[in-house]
């Protein structure tokens, strides 16, 4: 399986991205070929219908292109305002766009924030524009990191090692739930 992993959190040292970590390494353990879009590094502009009847700008046809060889989306992302990062949201807009290559992929979403739900409503948020996209999200389990400031060991790995097994199930259901689905 080939996954693509992508940080909704911007910041270079953000608990997402430390929790991406850990879950490409569970992903790559697992057998699965995992590569990273950075949208930071990418600098998609704000989706604008103007500018896309222009064509898609370069950036956003190398997320488009890489998005469209994965089988799987595993996303790592804050919960800013109750809600999905705009940055994320505007990658999805992207994607979304003509053609939606994100169509009958699978995705596996967790995320890490300070305070105490977890990224809770964020992920609702999330499994909404992604059913709307038709990108499919197992209902369980759910892998909310809550208090992140304090999840992380020096080394990077998740202190709670309840938290390190959910995160580990849930990506491995997601793989076998994406090779079910693969050829239909």
């Amino acid at each position: 399986m080939k996954i693509l992993a992508i940080s909704g959190s911007l910041r270079h040292d953000s608990y997402n991205r430390k929790a991406l970590q850990i879950a490409k390494r569970m992903a790559q353990d697992l057998g699965a070929d995992v590569t990273e879009a950075d949208l930071k590094e990418l600098n998609l502009p704000l989706y604008d219908g103007d500018i896309e009847a222009q064509g898609f700008p370069e950036s956003v046809v190398k997320l488009r292109d890489v998005v469209t060889t994965a089988d799987i989306l595993l996303v790592a992302s804050p919960e800013y305002n109750y809600s999905i990062p705009a940055g994320l949201k505007n990658a999805l807009d992207w994607l979304s766009r003509q053609s939606n290559v994100l169509d009958g992929k699978v995705a596996i979403i967790f995320g890490a924030s300070s305070g105490p739900f977890g990224t809770v409503r964020m992920q609702i948020d999330l499994r909404k524009v992604l059913a709307d996209l038709n990108v499919f999200v197992l209902p369980q389990p759910q892998v909310h990191i809550p208090f992140a400031q304090n999840a992380f060991n020096d080394d990077g790995s998740l202190k709670d090692e309840k938290l390190h097994k959910r995160l580990k199930f849930l990506i491995e259901k997601s793989l076998r739930f994406a090779e079910k689905i693969k050829n239909l």
